[in-house]
């Protein structure tokens, strides 16, 4: 499947010539947090549609009859990738939408992690949604939580921006402009999060699952140890045991619930131990209003509840 390339209905367009680009385009994107930039670049010149709203599950989620329409004729779908909504593969093949598809972790500037936190090569054969998706989501393969590191979110601001100008070259150099903007921003929150987390590194701590290898990886934190091996299991009797002996062996200190996911998971694996319970993570932006500020308030909010349980020896 194609996905960083125009995408254009035969049937509809037949060998037409392509007409010129005179209006801000339509977007698409598929969770609030790749909604967020998205936003950031395009300012006052338009606002994109999100197709996963705060709350929802991002790996498994039924479009809406006006979605599906929304998707078919918007001119751009900026999205994360089939690594986290598989749906939304299955939706483009089956719609094929007229417009541009900006695939993010396929951008050769993305730095991509495995889920177990190492390396990950541009040129790995990503999977489909049975590999990858809800159905046996099993945490293998390319961790798409890539938005978690703030060098890719710069990235793709970049990429954005671009695809935008390309498309709208009216307005290229307000879609510059925005993007350096929110890149500035971006790069002075990642110096306030290097101050903010550098007192933690080195201690241990538990989360729900296994998705804050960016995060972690690029403010130099101890990898997690998580409950769950994929988001829509819950561990079993014999990993909650596992987990005990490995919090003990490692000298977790603090365990962070999720937004979205039962805290009584977190509490379970840490009863009658001497683990602190800090407030919930929200890597997916769930319990944010969505908005231009979105992604600066998750990793804002991820920073902090960190520092203050882990900090508080």
């Amino acid at each position: 499947m194609i996905r960083y390339s125009s995408l254009l209905l035969a049937a509809t367009l037949g060998s037409t010539a392509l007409p010129a680009w005179a209006e801000v385009p339509r977007v698409v994107t598929d969770i609030p947090v790749v909604g967020a930039l998205v936003q950031q670049v395009m300012g006052e010149l338009g606002q994109p549609e999100i197709l996963l709203q705060s709350g929802g599950d991002p790996h498994d989620y039924q479009l809406r009859p006006s979605q599906a329409r929304g998707l078919q004729d918007a001119g751009l779908l900026v999205w994360v990738g089939p690594e986290l909504t598989p749906w939304l593969e299955r939706a483009t093949t089956s719609l094929a939408p007229q417009g541009e598809m900006l695939t993010l972790l396929d951008l050769p500037a993305t730095q991509r992690r495995d889920y177990a936190g190492g390396a990950h090569d541009h040129d790995h054969d990503h999977g489909h949604a049975e590999e990858h998706g809800h159905e046996g989501h099993d945490h293998s393969g390319t961790d798409p939580h890539a938005w978690l590191d703030p060098a890719n979110g710069q990235a793709w601001l970049a990429a954005i921006a671009e695809t935008l100008s390309r498309r709208d070259p009216d307005n290229a150099a307000v879609y510059a402009a925005n993007a350096a903007k929110a890149t500035e921003q971006i790069a002075a929150l990642d110096e306030e999060l290097k101050a903010m987390l550098a007192p933690v590194q080195g201690k241990r701590f538990i989360v729900f699952h296994d998705a804050y290898g960016y995060f972690t990886g690029h403010y130099g934190l101890e990898p997690t140890i998580a409950v769950s091996l994929g988001d829509a299991s819950a561990p079993s009797a014999a990993r909650l045991q596992a987990i005990r002996g490995e919090i003990a062996e490692k000298g977790a200190v603090c365990a962070f619930p999720e937004a979205n996911h039962d805290p009584k998971l977190i509490a379970a694996v840490i009863e009658g131990s001497d683990v602190r319970q800090g407030a919930a993570l929200d890597p997916e932006g769930a319990g944010a209003r969505p908005g231009a500020g979105l992604y600066v308030e998750i990793l804002r909010g991820m920073a902090s509840a960190l520092a203050d349980c882990l900090g508080a020896d």
